[in-house]
């Protein structure tokens, strides 16, 4: 039929000249067809020609010494200039500002929203609930910048007053889910902020995201601390957390099954820090009462508990 008929046909041929492992000269002929009825024999055909040829190799410019003092080895994350001033909570305020005035698609917003970001990590608990009392407001649209901002910031001033907009309830539902998923990607988790998000577990509107982004900040802090098993806050939320299972991961209703794999599910996101639960992840397991939903959570449970934490014991049932 017409249609299985070749309408464009192309062909390209190149002869290359090379000398020393440089190339000197490039010649290449490149021809077309396009035959729209090829019982007719009509159609259209170009032919192109180009030459690239090697006019003159410069030698290697020698850089004096004083030229390089500047330059550095490092990777290719993206990297800002460490800020050297002060910076006060009344110029991130005008920050915040400018961000309002400006058109939400432009450079210039892109740029003031990351310069706001890398300002806010040098400002103090007590400047960051100053700037909150002064920059709460929302622009055009209901955006407000301060809110997109702190979960980038990732100190633990910044964490703090996060924990502390979520407990008074003056953010809106979906930016709360917001500040617990951006906690799993706090690059250095510290103490404090596990001490002041610990007390969030234990409120009954505890939240998926809430058991989740609090335990993996945990399992990051404890990736760099080895002795975390014996941190009074860390054991404080594992504590928390084996409360729920309530010795056996007995269920009594829907409801508290979801509940349940999820508590499961935060325990693994732990790690190190849930060695502890070994035994009672292994009770929970070994019941063959037990949903099969709750005793398969509660070996995923053990993903990353190291072997020697009480796995044998599960192995063994």
């Amino acid at each position: 039929s017409q249609s299985e008929q070749q309408i464009l046909s192309s062909q390209l041929e190149c002869v290359q000249s090379i000398r020393n492992g440089v190339l000197e000269e490039a010649k290449c002929t490149e021809s077309d067809r396009v035959t729209l009825f090829p019982q007719q024999g009509s159609g259209a055909q170009t032919q192109t020609r180009s030459a690239l040829r090697l006019l003159q190799v410069e030698t290697e410019t020698l850089y004096n010494k004083w030229d390089s003092e500047d330059l550095y080895v490092t990777n290719i994350l993206y990297e800002r200039e460490v800020t050297k001033r002060e910076v006060t909570g009344a110029e991130v305020t005008e920050l915040v500002w400018k961000l309002c005035l400006a058109h939400s698609a432009s450079y210039e917003t892109a740029d003031l929203f990351m310069t706001l970001v890398f300002e806010l990590r040098h400002l103090s608990l007590e400047a960051l609930r100053a700037l909150w009392q002064r920059s709460s407001f929302k622009c055009r649209d209901n955006w407000q910048p301060l809110i997109d901002a702190l979960p980038s910031c990732a100190t633990e001033a910044c964490v703090v007053l996060m924990k502390d907009l979520i407990a008074s309830g003056e953010v809106e539902e979906d930016k709360v889910e917001y500040f617990f998923w951006s906690f799993t990607f706090i690059p250095n988790p510290t103490l404090g902020m596990i001490e002041s998000l610990a007390p969030l577990l234990k409120s009954p509107r505890a939240s998926q995201s809430c058991f989740l982004g609090v335990t993996a900040l945990i399992h990051r802090f404890c990736s760099a601390h080895s002795s975390c098993g014996v941190v009074p806050a860390v054991q404080g939320v594992m504590r928390t957390l084996e409360k729920f299972l309530g010795g056996d991961c007995t269920v009594q209703d829907s409801e508290h099954l979801t509940k349940m794999q999820l508590v499961l599910k935060a325990i693994g996101n732990a790690g190190l820090a849930a060695a502890s639960l070994a035994p009672a992840l292994s009770s929970c397991a070994a019941l063959k009462s037990h949903p099969m939903e709750i005793r398969l959570a509660a070996v995923q449970a053990f993903r990353r508990i190291p072997c020697s934490g009480g796995v044998s014991d599960l192995l063994s049932q």
